[in-house]
């Protein structure tokens, strides 16, 4: 157990010391001087020395208290304060330089500091040019990496991910166990996959696995990292769609071939025994033309079935892919690039299922036939539902085009595709076909071509930008996951911050949470984009005082998942992690109502509780003023926001990391220990 740290005493203690002090010496000398008073009756300049001399002893206490509040101990608080902020940033503001009687060490602090800076300067001009050259390196490296369209994965020799990419992320969208230093295990949990990378070759040789994800089947190549610490690689594909077309369309194919080859045996055996036969044996004339009949027509059917099987096969195939169609238009109009042809979308967008590339080059060609019967106006593109189907409309002002135009166009070759197949062939792969018909107010006419349609509804997401933390090799160093906890050293430790918004603060009389949010601290680095953060329906109106506070509304929660479903997606995320909040108690209390089902029995770190062993004789150790003391700030907008002051608690704990190494608080448990040393329910105080 680690002992309470000394320090100066409270300040309201001394305060109050020494008021009491002064009062028991004043209320002693009133005393003593009546007592004087009545038993010699001085008069004049006597009696006026007596009662002096009598109030000297507490005027003295005070008036020497009062000096030493003011030019010792004020002056020494707000040097611990100007000392713990140096310790967390050297290059923290200075708002308190030496004062009273400490006014003589300003000089030497000065000189401290900047000697501490110029050692630092020195040190990072002696690395610049490594670091410069460096950084190049890394920056083309990490720019390479996030435009690979491949998904990418490096695990250390623990299947802890030291680095993935952007394809990656976009790949295990909304799963909680894609991030820096998380177990592989739980974002790809296949045991097949765990056998394959226990086996793998030391040299570099990959082996490929295929492993199911949710409802997907990626198929994953894993290479061992030549000369490394036993890192290895991963990439990954989604094989859904030729896995399905594997077991489905071609397994069919597959199945229909000897069907056909037994047909084709069984007609040419019944062809050349009937060419033996001449004109005699009539009767086995027609058993054998029958033969040839009944094999004709099973014939005919199998190669029916297998053209349907052909056309699934296209319908199945990879290339047939969900398209947003105002990104479609956009895409036609710049290809074009006649401003006198555009295409101008009307009515509401929607998703259709075909080939990009193929569907603008045909949507080109028509655009061009379009010209030359409609001249050079602005057409209309507008999307119909039907029944399993989209249709993708062109609209233009005047009338249909016949079906002789439409027929010739459909035997048009699309030379910017490859082997320049037909129009036809295009709409064959969508099995789609193409007809024009008037509009019925008798002024516009449009061209009609249906195209698959797809389950997937609402407007794509846009698309987000990379996490600026995606590598950390610094991971591998870490010690084994399956280490003791409570030994392992504070720098190493996954530290999730957490803070909730609730409707009041009367937890156990109907108060709840309303807001979640959470982010991730892994190898003493905060990775500002691995976060959590939930809106929580409370199941009760939010009072307008609570709403004047978090900003929260009743609309703000409309339709928001109730706390019971909340509560696993957060215990997934935090994972093996330990858990950081400030004044802890009352979050987790939150996070935890009766019945709740799911239990945070990870360790937790209170930053309020370590700040106040840390610094007892300061005031002011809510997250406001400890904010501000380690001069952090709360962007616009985020104070009280769950999110928000769940990320300045976890700034507020890497500041205090170099304090706590500075008093050989280096572990875990170390921690914890001081922590609980400062337990004092009547100081705990709210965020």
């Amino acid at each position: 157990m680690a002992r309470r740290l000394s320090g100066l005493p409270r300040r309201q203690r001394l305060i109050g010391l020494w008021l009491l002090l002064s009062g028991v010496s004043i209320f002693g000398g009133a005393t003593f001087a009546l007592w004087l008073d009545s038993l010699f009756h001085p008069e004049g300049l006597a009696r006026v020395v007596l009662w002096l001399g009598c109030f000297s002893g507490g005027g003295t206490i005070f008036l020497v208290g009062l000096l030493l509040e003011r030019q010792l101990f004020t002056p020494l608080r707000h040097l611990q304060v100007q000392l713990a902020r140096l310790v967390a940033n050297p290059d923290a503001r200075e708002d308190y330089p030496p004062e009273g009687w400490l006014r003589g060490l300003g000089p030497d602090l000065v000189r401290v500091r900047e000697a501490w800076r110029t050692d630092r300067g020195r040190l990072a001009t002696a690395h610049a040019e490594g670091a410069r050259s460096a950084a190049r390196i890394r920056q083309e490296l990490e720019t390479l990496l996030q435009v690979l369209d491949t998904p990418l994965l490096l695990c250390d020799h623990h299947r802890r991910v030291l680095l993935f990419n952007q394809a990656a992320e976009a790949l295990f969208e909304g799963h909680h166990g894609l991030g820096l230093g998380k177990r592989l295990e739980t974002l790809l949990p296949a045991s097949s996959l765990q056998d394959a990378l226990a086996q793998l070759p030391a040299d570099g040789a990959p082996r490929e696995v295929l492993v199911p994800s949710d409802e997907r089947w990626l198929r994953a190549v894993l290479r061992r990292v030549p000369s490394s610490n036993g890192e290895t690689l991963l990439t990954l594909t989604d094989t859904t769609a030729a896995w399905t077309s594997e077991m489905g369309a071609r397994a069919e194919l597959l199945d229909s071939l000897p069907r056909l080859r037994r047909h084709t045996a069984s007609l040419a055996s019944a062809a050349d025994a009937l060419t033996s036969l001449g004109d005699a044996a009539g009767d086995m004339r027609q058993r054998l033309e029958a033969v040839i009949d009944e094999e004709s027509q099973s014939l005919g059917q199998d190669i029916e079935q297998l053209g349907q099987l052909v056309e699934r096969m296209q319908h199945e195939g990879e290339r047939l892919v969900p398209l947003w169609s105002n990104d479609l238009w956009e895409a036609l109009n710049e290809r074009g690039g006649d401003a006198a042809c555009r295409v101008v979308p009307i009515g509401m967008p929607a998703w259709v299922k075909g080939d990009a590339t193929a569907l603008l080059v045909l949507l080109g060609s028509l655009l061009a036939e379009l010209r030359g019967h409609a001249g050079h106006q602005e057409l209309e593109g507008e999307i119909c539902l039907g029944n399993r189907r989209v249709y993708l409309d062109l609209v233009w002002r005047g009338a249909p085009l016949g079906e002789g135009q439409l027929a010739e166009w459909q035997q048009v070759r699309l030379e910017d595709l490859p082997l320049a197949p037909r129009v036809a062939d295009v709409l064959r792969q969508h099995a789609s076909d193409v007809w024009s018909l008037a509009d019925a107010d008798g002024e516009h006419a449009r061209l009609r071509l249906p195209l698959p349609a797809t389950e997937r509804v609402g407007a794509p997401r846009p698309r987000t930008p990379p996490r600026p933390e995606f590598h950390d090799f610094g991971i591998a160093d870490l010690p084994a996951p399956d280490a003791e906890l409570a030994a392992r050293p504070l720098r190493s430790l996954e530290v999730v911050a957490f803070d909730t918004e609730t409707t009041g603060l009367e937890l156990r009389r109907g108060d709840t949470v309303i807001s979640v949010g959470a982010c991730r601290v892994v190898n003493a680095r905060l990775l500002a984009s691995d976060i959590f953060d939930v809106r929580v329906d409370p199941g009760r109106p939010i009072p307008p005082a609570s709403t004047a506070i978090h900003g929260i509304t009743d609309d703000d929660v409309a339709g928001a998942p109730p706390l019971p479903v909340v509560l696993p997606r957060f215990r997934d995320y935090v994972g093996d992690a330990v858990i950081l909040a400030h004044n802890a108690a009352f979050d987790l209390l939150a996070l935890q109502p009766p019945g709740a089902g799911v239990a945070l029995d990870m360790p937790v770190l209170d930053t309020l509780l370590i700040s106040r062993a840390l610094d007892a004789s300061l005031d002011g150790h809510d997250l406001d003023s400890l904010a501000d003391r380690y001069g952090l700030s709360f962007p616009p907008g985020t104070r009280h926001t769950a999110l928000g002051d769940a990320r300045v608690t976890a700034e507020l704990w890497l500041a205090l990391l170099p304090r706590l190494e500075a008093r050989g608080i280096e572990t875990l448990e170390q921690a914890l220990a001081l922590q609980t040393s400062a337990l004092d329910k009547e100081d705990a105080c709210a965020s």
